[in-house]
């Protein structure tokens, strides 16, 4: 990390399971914030297990855990509830990813916690906002992405709805869960007083409504109910992939008149690229088969290099369909740095392993993977001592592990843990 890091002497806590909160949590800590991570005593963040097929932690949590600090926490307890709030009291945000009315029910909500510090900013992420008739349902990415609009634009029209390969509507809500943050970070920065409005309220599915630009607006305006076209997109044509000699495909975006002329000339058929009929996007969305079956003939005749070649000479925006290999092994991803090896233990043994590198790339204050997802409890004596002020026989209590060092203890502290 360099010495200018954009967030260095921010402090986040986070209280989040899965993927939202987190999300958002890594964001900071990639860029400097000390960005501390409750989880439960010994089971931690489930996702801890998720896609993991040996060893202890999966590489989906060491990559959205890097940069952070794990202190483990029984949040149902009275004292788990003191920690939280005394670590609190020293950070400038919380992230948070329960149901609404969770962390109030633990007397750990926004108004107990701003009691102690005003300036605290309050992130809130869960399905379906703090407010409004489905406030307390349950609601998970998948729920988000359905209840949006995503899932009924996904996937081919004679199948049931498909969805992405990753958990967007997680991601998506993390990201403007970090933007408000950091929106209300600027303006306290400014000198304003954010005290009565600084808790940022994210939905779900509010973050991929957002994402799906006209879904609405076109009904209303035209009666367009849209519906699942597979890799298709009404309207934007020619886009689409399309396979090519060797068995390998590309994607290729040739949906403005300028890049289409350009890929008619490329494919070899001048005619349709001076076609000026085509210059509008309605007509070439009347004749989408025909030219993806024009491209779909060039295409197939030649391997997926060769394409890419003539494709890059036209200008014409197109890229190979990678998979896990093609991405851990090109070229442009290492010179950005999008693909970073570090040494993780599995199973006992140091490996080496590629993982995600850090966006944005902001030159002279990069962000910096700094080491990768914690063990579970692992920063919890430190984060106690120095944080939240607690004296090692009160650590000792809050953990479990108060029968081990009763002979340490001062008289009278069993009276209780001082606020």
């Amino acid at each position: 990390m360099t010495a200018t890091a954009p967030l260095a002497g921010i402090r986040v806590l986070e209280l989040g399971n899965f993927i939202a909160a987190p999300f958002a949590a890594r964001l900071f800590g990639d860029f400097g914030a000390d960005v501390i991570k409750i989880e439960r005593p010994e089971t931690g963040d489930e996702l801890r297990d998720w896609r993991k097929t040996r060893g202890g932690s999966s590489m989906m949590f060491r990559t959205i855990a890097r940069n952070k600090r794990s202190v483990a926490l029984d949040l149902h307890t009275e004292e788990g509830q003191e920690a939280v709030r005394r670590i609190a009291s020293n950070c400038d945000v919380v992230i948070e990813n329960f149901r609404p009315g969770t962390l109030e029910r633990w007397g750990i909500g926004p108004e107990v916690l701003k009691s102690r510090n005003p300036d605290l900013i309050v992130v809130r992420i869960s399905g379906y906002g703090q407010t409004g008739p489905y406030r307390d349902r349950a609601g998970f990415g998948s729920s988000a992405e359905a209840f949006a609009g995503l899932r009924y634009l996904t996937g081919e029209p004679d199948r049931p709805a498909g969805r992405a390969a990753a958990s967007m509507g997680d991601t998506v809500a993390g990201l403007y869960g970090a933007i408000g943050a950091l929106m209300l970070l600027f303006e306290r920065a400014q000198g304003h007083d954010i005290a009565q409005r600084s808790v940022v309220d994210v939905a779900l599915y509010e973050g991929v409504f957002s994402l799906l630009e006209s879904l609405v607006p076109d009904y209303d305006a035209y009666g367009m109910v849209r519906t699942r076209t597979g890799g298709r997109l009404p309207g934007v044509v020619p886009t689409g992939s399309y396979a090519c000699g060797d068995g390998l495909e590309v994607v290729i975006g040739g949906n403005s008149a300028s890049v289409f002329a350009r890929l008619m000339r490329a494919v070899g058929r001048d005619d349709l690229a001076e076609d000026q009929s085509l210059r509008k996007t309605d007509a070439r969305s009347a004749r989408e088969d025909e030219l993806n079956g024009v491209i779909s003939e060039w295409t197939g005749s030649q391997a997926l290099e060769q394409v890419l070649d003539a494709l890059h000479e036209a200008g014409v925006p197109a890229a190979p369909v990678y998979d896990a290999p093609s991405i851990a092994d090109d070229r442009h991803y290492l010179a950005r740095g999008m693909v970073q090896t570090h040494e993780v233990v599995v199973d006992g043994e140091p490996e080496s392993v590629r993982f995600p590198g850090v966006v944005p790339i902001i030159a002279g204050t990069e962000g910096t993977v700094r080491w990768l997802g914690p063990e579970l409890g692992e920063h919890t004596r430190e984060v106690l001592t120095e944080i939240a002020g607690y004296a090692e026989w009160e650590i000792d209590r809050i953990t479990g592990t108060a029968a081990e060092h009763n002979a340490h203890e001062p008289a009278g502290a069993r009276a209780g843990l001082g606020a």
